[in-house]
């Protein structure tokens, strides 16, 4: 799987360009706004806390108040509220040129109608699970042959019972893109809620949906299931068991070594010969003399599955992989169904979102960069980008200089970085070349049609890259998108137009705040390229050890510092972090803290930050900036979601836990032995 390293857990798929910023040199300074804020709201922070005790509650704890949780969220912080603005935009956007008539082929001719269908509740609620009774009639007529065939339609649909299979960088040669295959299949997500003990609830809960979705649906009588509904859900829920026993643990997946097992169609078909790949592959259009299988022994596992289950149940299991994947564009009745369960129970939503909303979304993700050229047209001011390559460009400076002041590193390994450092691609805003949506059709059919039509564009268009070059210029996100990443497989990091606007990103503040809040949120995915998993990548990004062996196992040791540390923390009564499983996110927010801290000292020596505002002094509007970036609430419910699944700390534990291995932040609030926010130096790991 192409890795994308982010500053958060939200994952919205697009495309975008490439400004190559191979240079540390410091770019040419924009001018600024005369008039300049704090860049700090004083009613965010509740001073009925001192900073030394509970810095975020201290820093977040006024927001915290003024931001109640609604009923839609699960979690509300500072993300969700610069993501609901992008989304009153984009539906400003979207209903304008839905409400006109459009040329038809036309990009507004697929947004309007897009969207009209998408709302028009009353005749979807009227057609039901009508627009599923084509897929389910096939699988019900299926053969135990035919499901090489079908497994592969239904990968160009959108659903990956068993594994999935998509296009990548080959990691032994950047330049060209192979095929992968990984495991997936489960309904409920990650492994363990099938095999901990304590998910027994979740899984009686997950096995009443399917239940009721196959009755919903239409499947059992299509199918005539000997027994109840029940009967056959129980026997899903028991194959996706067996394939969670079979499926590798999340945190051995973060090695990148253990995902990189290339071998022939010959070779695959050695390992699961319940299954014809040549039929498999064809289908797909594939023609291959290499494939990656990033699982072995899950393939294998599935091969076992295949082999030994009643091909009535899978059918059943497969049938289920349609009903869940396309609940959310059914009738209200599915609709609500499934976000009984993956709304309410998984992370203890009270409601759903808006109906524009998810409309708004399903758009951005079918039609993302064609609703992004609009948003950035209207949205985005150039002298943004200007002030965001001048910050890149002091961040990678910053970077450089720490890393030759490092004392752990070797020189030999503090040239291999520099090089890597030097090497990297910056994409900022937008891309200048954008997607070429032509070949998608979008009627007025149905709305789940639609989509259909969407996934398989999507899904031929990735195929399609494979046994080619990799696109440099094309992105990973949308411009509206408010997240940013780091690809170790291109060496590029990327600032979407969405995430530049204030908490992160403030025209008006001082820079203390912004290096304090979008300048960590750059150095966080500089430090993706050194951290954990992006230090296995050359500048070029292959696959390639290029320390030290001292080098390599002192970086393991200052990395276990932080390890421990996250896996000590409580997140919920008995519950504890994953330390293993955030360790890269967690390195890259100390890593960016520490640089985009020399970067904000450097900017300050030259004058260009202001002293004491708003009774704060520069130091700590900045670390105050920080930990405005994560305010948020949350429901215990998406805790224990989080904790299991989401490969980021929670935002408080990358305030409070984060902040104790900063030495400056102790300077800057004056924290002493005894505080509850000290830690003991020799506790602190100071890695970049």
């Amino acid at each position: 799987m192409k890795k994308r390293f982010l500053i958060a857990g939200v994952l919205t798929l697009g495309f975008i360009f490439l400004t190559n910023m191979t240079s540390m040199a410091t770019p040419a300074k924009p001018k600024k706004n005369k008039k300049q804020t704090s860049g700090i709201t004083i009613g965010n922070l509740d001073k009925s806390v001192k900073p030394s005790q509970d810095f975020y509650q201290y820093a977040c704890g006024g927001w915290m108040k003024n931001n109640p949780l609604g009923d839609e969220y699960a979690r509300y912080g500072s993300f969700d509220v610069l993501a609901e603005n992008n989304q009153l935009q984009l539906k400003e956007l979207v209903t304008r040129i839905a409400a006109q008539k459009n040329a038809p082929g036309t990009v507004e001719q697929k947004i309007g109608d897009f969207y009209n269908v998408a709302m028009n509740t009353d005749e979807i609620n009227r057609q039901g699970a009508q627009p599923i009774q084509g897929q389910l009639n096939a699988i019900k007529a299926l053969r135990r042959d035919e499901l090489p065939t079908k497994l592969a339609q239904m990968l160009l649909e959108g659903s990956s019972p068993f594994f999935t299979l998509f296009g990548s960088a080959d990691p032994d040669n950047s330049t060209m893109n192979i095929a992968y295959i990984w495991q997936s299949g489960l309904g409920i997500g990650d492994r363990d809620y099938y095999l901990d003990a304590d998910q027994k609830d979740i899984r009686v809960k997950y096995l009443a949906l399917v239940e009721k979705m196959f009755r919903m649906s239409g499947y059992s009588k299509i199918a005539g299931f000997q027994g109840s509904e029940g009967d056959m859900a129980q026997k899903v829920l028991s194959l996706e068991t067996l394939l969670a026993k079979h499926a590798i643990d999340k945190t051995v997946l973060r090695d990148p070594y253990q995902t990189i097992h290339k071998c022939t169609p010959a070779d695959f078909q050695e390992m699961i010969p319940a299954l014809d790949v040549k039929k498999y592959l064809g289908t797909l259009g594939l023609n291959v003399d290499t494939i990656n299988i990033a699982q072995p022994e899950y393939i294998k596992g599935v091969n076992n599955v295949i082999r030994v289950t009643d091909f009535e149940v899978i059918k059943a299991y497969l049938a289920w992989n349609v009903i869940r994947n396309a609940a959310s564009c059914l009738s209200d009745e599915f609709v609500d169904s499934s976000f009984d369960f993956y709304g309410k129970t998984l992370s203890g939503r009270k409601e759903n979102s808006p109906r524009w909303k998810r409309v708004i979304n399903n758009i951005d993700d079918c039609l993302g960069e064609a609703v992004g050229q609009m948003y950035v047209k209207k949205y985005f001011p150039a002298e943004a980008k200007a002030r965001m390559e001048h910050l890149v460009g002091n961040l990678q400076w910053a970077l450089g200089e720490r890393i030759k002041a490092s004392t752990w590193m070797t020189d030999e390994t503090k040239r291999n970085a520099l090089d890597k450092l030097a090497s990297f691609k910056v994409k900022i805003g937008y891309p200048d070349k954008w997607r070429d949506y032509s070949a998608l059709t979008i009627n007025t059919e149905n709305y789940y049609a639609n989509i259909l039509r969407a996934r398989r564009f999507d899904m031929e268009y990735n195929l399609g890259k494979i046994g080619k070059k990799v696109d440099p210029t094309e992105w990973q996100m949308t411009p509206q998108t408010v997240n940013a990443y780091y690809d170790p497989t291109t060496n590029e990091i990327c600032f979407p137009a969405g995430i530049l606007q204030p908490p992160f990103f403030d025209m008006n503040a001082d820079d203390a705040a912004n290096y304090g809040a979008i300048g960590v949120v750059i150095g966080h995915e500089m430090t993706h390229g050194f951290d954990d998993q992006g230090r296995n990548y050359d500048k070029d990004g292959n696959l390639y050890d290029w320390w030290t062996a001292k080098d390599a196992e002192v970086f393991k040791e200052r990395a276990q510092l932080i390890v421990d540390h996250f896996n000590s923390i409580e997140v919920a009564p008995g519950v504890f972090g994953n330390g293993e499983f955030t360790l890269g996110e967690n390195i890259a927010d100390n890593g960016g803290l520490n640089v985009s801290y020399s970067a904000f000292q450097k900017a300050k020596r030259e004058g260009q930050i202001k002293g004491v505002m708003d009774e704060f002094t520069p130091e700590q509007r900045f670390f105050l900036a920080y930990a405005a970036v994560w305010a948020a609430n949350i429901r215990h419910e998406e805790i224990l979601r989080r904790t299991k699944s989401d490969p980021h700390a929670l935002g408080r534990w990358r305030v409070n836990a984060t902040l104790r291995h900063i030495d400056q932040f102790y300077e800057a609030f004056d924290i002493k032995p005894g505080d509850q926010m000290w830690m003991e130096p020799e506790k602190r790991s100071r890695i970049w």
